[in-house]
């Protein structure tokens, strides 16, 4: 069974870093899966991020987090980062991994629903 599992989030000042990371578990994901990081504000949908997939990891990022965000994984770990830089109050929300067999990233990325199996989310505060 597929498993998901984020953590990482808090509260952080404007400027600041988080590193989230997504545990995953029951699938043999490194060629054959996507994993991506979504994002949630209050009243808001729920937005890609940043996307990786394939055995190259080819990645996908937002433009409103190019050149702050870093999506990286490792594959003994089983586990997905997401490193957050220069954190702005605009990127408070609850962040959510998925995960699903491996496609085109950037359409996958920009699209909530072609993923199949979700984490629970973890909350990520900027504010001072």
């Amino acid at each position: 069974q597929l498993q998901l599992v984020e953590s990482g989030g808090g509260l952080v000042q404007p400027g600041g870093s988080l590193r989230l990371s997504c545990a995953t578990s029951g699938f043999t994901w490194e060629s054959h899966y996507a994993i991506g990081w979504f994002r949630q504000a209050p009243g808001k949908e729920r937005e890609g991020v940043s996307c990786i997939a394939g055995s190259a990891g080819y990645t996908y990022y937002a433009d409103s987090v190019k050149g702050r965000f870093t999506i990286s994984r490792d594959n003994a770990k089983n586990t997905v980062y997401l490193q957050m830089n220069s954190l702005k109050p605009e990127d408070t929300g609850v962040y959510y991994c998925a995960a699903d067999s491996a496609g085109a990233i950037q359409g996958m990325c920009r699209d909530r629903d072609r993923w199949g199996s979700w984490g629970q989310g973890t909350q990520v505060t900027v504010s001072s």
